[in-house]
């Protein structure tokens, strides 16, 4: 939109010296005018402010003084169109990112979307799906103008700098989200994320293994290769096709009457506070769901855990179920 809009003002300018020029060559050479006179009949002309001619003017003067008064009209309406366009668009970016800014000011324990390509985007939805509070950071102006009506926060920049980040909140963030297709942008970003908020969960793609072992010693907890999970997806298809598709079949987010996994926090099982065993909780009976997954406070992940399990502070239970047990797990755990 910007480099349309810049080229447009650069053809209306060029339209407009083209009618002046055009003007003053033609009262100089066709009326025999001082450059002065030209001028000045030029901008009168063009302007059609009305004042009187300098000298009365013969009929083949009078038919040129009218093909340039009709030019101007249509050359001079069209400049101004394309330069209030501008002015507007100037006024609206600016306008965007201090209202963008004002929220993020009072945003706390968000997210900080690096990126709005295939990668960011999807994850976007996804935060969305899940009413995440998130911001995006994106350098492409073209993006955020086709994107910003979605109930998204964009922040135009590079995150590769301090200043951006620091926008986009990063001190008081909880993860990060590097999404950009330059693995090295995306070790700058991390590097620098890591520096300014040392609690910050970061997570990022990467294109190259051998960016891998670079990024996670920047920095991420996290590192992601889009490339080689739909490899090893495709040939899973292949090796194990049933599998694969029922575990594709499963849904995370999305619409309730479509989710089929849940994780349920500590203080959401217990909400008393007081620690027991994963048998005592009786969700298979209260709700219909089974539970496949534990993690520990630690960070470990226990598969189909044991009904004598006792569960701890700060763990989770990953639980499984048709979406209307899901919706049954959600609304008695007040989750």
């Amino acid at each position: 939109m910007k480099q349309l809009l810049s080229s447009k003002i650069t053809v209306a300018i060029l339209l407009l010296l083209l009618v002046f020029t055009t003007g003053v060559v033609g009262f100089h050479f066709f009326s025999d005018y001082s450059w002065i006179d030209a001028f000045y009949m030029t901008v009168i002309t063009v302007t059609t402010v009305g004042y009187g001619e300098v000298m009365p003017l013969s009929p083949q003067e009078k038919i040129f003084v009218s093909l340039l008064i009709i030019s101007s009209i249509f050359i001079v309406g069209y400049a101004i169109s394309v330069i209030t366009e501008y002015i507007l668009s100037k006024n609206t970016g600016i306008l965007r990112q201090k209202k963008v800014q004002k929220k993020l000011e009072s945003m706390h324990n968000h997210i900080i979307v690096c990126g709005y390509g295939r990668n960011g985007k999807q994850a976007a939805q996804k935060l969305l799906a899940y009413k995440k509070p998130f911001v995006i950071i994106e350098r492409d102006e073209e993006v955020i103008d086709r994107f910003s009506d979605e109930n998204m926060l964009f922040i135009m920049g590079d995150a590769i700098e301090d200043e951006t980040l620091m926008k986009a909140g990063i001190e008081r963030a909880s993860t990060l989200i590097c999404a950009t297709p330059n693995d090295a942008d995306n070790l700058f970003i991390v590097l620098s994320a890591r520096q300014m908020n040392k609690k910050l969960k970061i997570i990022s793609r990467a294109s190259e293994e051998t960016s891998y072992k670079k990024l996670k010693l920047a920095g991420a907890d996290n590192v992601i290769m889009p490339d080689k999970i739909g490899g090893d997806h495709m040939a899973s298809l292949v090796v194990v096709p049933d599998l694969v598709e029922f575990l594709d079949n499963l849904t995370v987010s999305g619409q309730q009457d479509s989710i089929n996994v849940e994780q349920i926090p500590f203080e959401k099982m217990c909400p008393h506070g007081k620690e027991q065993a994963i048998k005592d909780l009786d969700v298979r009976k209260k709700t219909g769901c089974s539970i496949i997954g534990y993690r520990t406070p630690t960070g470990e992940y226990i598969v189909n855990p044991e009904p004598s399990l006792i569960l701890q502070k700060n763990s989770k239970l990953i639980l499984i179920g048709r979406p209307d047990q899901i919706e049954n797990l959600k609304k008695e755990f007040g989750v």
